[in-house]
């Protein structure tokens, strides 16, 4: 019998996985990453990183008559998903930390836990979907069924080397409703709790509060200007600022203004008209590439710069590691930080941090 460590967040995404993997004949143990824990507010409800979550998961785990443990990632998440989160905002980017936290965390350091487990496979409650391609002649990560649910942009960064290792239980569910009705059929008490929306380590969702508490660089008061140069107000600090944004400006003008960049230099915010957000070329580093196929030629993609954007067309080319797409038509509010993920049909090709954008 196959062993697989399931990744269980206390959620009933992860919870049905544990039933569907016990359905398919695997042996499952369910582990629960302890990743944050707020100092002041120790027994703060919400998010995965919360004490309910963990008893959540070692409930269904119980129900389900599979062994749970608690695994302590604290360290490891504060370097590689809380540093870098503020990391990004001190120096004007849009960071994703989910992104982070499955590169090193779910498929980095859970990932060698499995191993030492003696497992045969890792599992998360994603909506993804990995097979053998015979086309590309290697595993590949394909989109979830459920279209709606489709999670891929977050798992780009997986190491293409995991990917053989790597279960999605729930790769053919169409639906989030289809999941809820397997958790009631098993009397699960997870069956309709709602998803987590904000950050696991914000749970107030005041992130300005969380990096001025937690980063020792003050943000200071500056101009808000248009692209000549023109001021039109002051602002209270890069860091309340993202592109695209429109609330919150507090200025007044013959028609309405989007942060169309930050300039970290001049200390200063950038607004335009919506036409201004609009661009058709962007820079990404940081890449990483789940398909082995010749990157030394220039790749027709389809691209998505956010989670929630729709997939467009664009050409993708290489130089030194550094990604360089052309849209074919221009993108709404690309964002430093961010990443931008490639597909071929419905295969991830892979992804990267966008720096620049024109």
């Amino acid at each position: 019998m196959k062993k697989v460590l399931l990744g269980m967040s206390g959620g009933v995404d992860s919870s049905v996985s544990a039933i569907v993997l016990k359905e398919m004949g695997y042996e499952v143990i369910g582990a629960t990453m302890k990743l944050w824990e707020d100092k002041c507010n120790p027994e703060i409800e919400g998010g995965c990183c919360s004490f309910s979550a963990t008893y959540d998961a070692k409930r269904v785990c119980d129900k389900l008559g599979i062994p749970h443990y608690t695994l302590n990632c604290e360290e490891d998440f504060t370097h590689y998903v809380i540093d870098d989160f503020i990391h990004c905002y001190e120096n004007c980017k849009t960071p994703n930390p989910c992104i982070e936290c499955n590169r090193y965390l779910k498929f980095g350091a859970f990932y060698q836990k499995a191993l030492e487990l003696g497992c045969d496979y890792v599992a998360t409650g994603h909506y993804a979907k990995i097979e053998y391609s015979s086309k590309y002649h290697q595993y590949v990560m394909k989109k979830s069924e459920a279209k709606q649910k489709d999670q891929t942009y977050f798992l780009y960064c997986i190491p293409k080397e995991v990917l053989p290792h790597i279960l999605y239980p729930l790769e053919s569910f169409q639906d989030k409703e289809e999941v809820r009705k397997l958790a009631e059929r098993y009397e699960l008490k997870v069956a309709h709790k709602k998803d987590s929306q904000e950050v696991c380590f914000i749970p107030d969702n005041n992130y300005v509060g969380f990096i001025k508490k937690n980063s020792p660089q003050s943000f200071q008061k500056g101009n808000i200007v248009l692209k000549d140069g023109t001021i039109l107000g002051t602002h209270e600090g890069l860091i309340h600022y993202t592109i695209g944004q429109r609330k919150g400006l507090g200025i007044g003008y013959k028609a309405p203004l989007y942060v169309i960049d930050l300039n970290k230099e001049k200390n200063e915010v950038v607004v335009g008209e919506e036409k201004d957000l609009y661009q058709k070329e962007l820079q990404a580093t940081d890449c990483n590439f789940l398909l082995d196929i010749d990157l030394s030629k220039p790749q027709e993609v389809m691209a998505k710069v956010r989670y929630r954007a729709k997939e467009a067309k664009a050409i993708l080319t290489m130089e030194k590691n550094i990604a360089h797409v052309v849209f074919e038509e221009p993108q709404r509010a690309i964002t430093p930080g961010q990443s931008v993920v490639f597909y071929m049909d419905d295969v991830v090709l892979g992804g990267g941090k966008i720096v620049s954008f024109r």
